[in-house]
């Protein structure tokens, strides 16, 4: 168990993930599909950025209000930066996975996923909560890595 969550507030968060999870790839090919359509993947996912902006700007005004300046100023620079990997996924995945399909795209992401995120938390870089690296982790790693492999084998 994670440090400090009750079983039932782990398992509800979990679930939330477990749900953003299936919508990733769903995100994925409709916006590819856009992107197809629009025969410019670059057109599609500046479409997708604009109304998830606008959508965030709106839900967070009805549920929690803006941060003040000073928050934005205080928050750390390199905070920032997170909108440009989304991004960097964004058009990844919208001009990649028409050529070489969801699935084997999707593969690629989540092996990156795993690798980065055991890198994360091996050294606690970002401010993650640091979970070493040993052996039953890798090992666990290793058969995430394959079970997505064999899943996406054809033939």
């Amino acid at each position: 168990m994670t440090r400090d969550i009750s079983l039932m507030a782990f398992a509800g968060m979990a679930l939330v993930m477990l749900l953003t999870g299936i919508g990733i790839p769903i995100l994925a090919a409709l916006n590819a599909g856009l992107g197809k359509s629009l025969d410019s993947p670059l057109a599609a996912s500046a479409i997708l950025f604009s109304v998830g902006c606008v959508a965030s700007v709106i839900i967070a005004l009805v549920f929690a209000g803006m941060p003040s300046r000073a928050a934005f100023a205080q928050a750390p620079v390199a905070s920032y930066f997170a909108a440009f990997f989304m991004l960097f996924y964004l058009i990844a995945i919208t001009f990649i996975a028409p050529r070489i399909g969801l699935g084997n795209a999707v593969f690629f992401v989540l092996l990156g996923q795993l690798i980065s995120a055991t890198l994360i938390d091996h050294y606690g870089l970002l401010g993650a909560i640091r979970t070493e690296a040993d052996v039953k982790r890798i090992t666990g790693v290793a058969i995430m890595a394959i079970g997505v492999y064999l899943a996406r084998k054809t033939a």
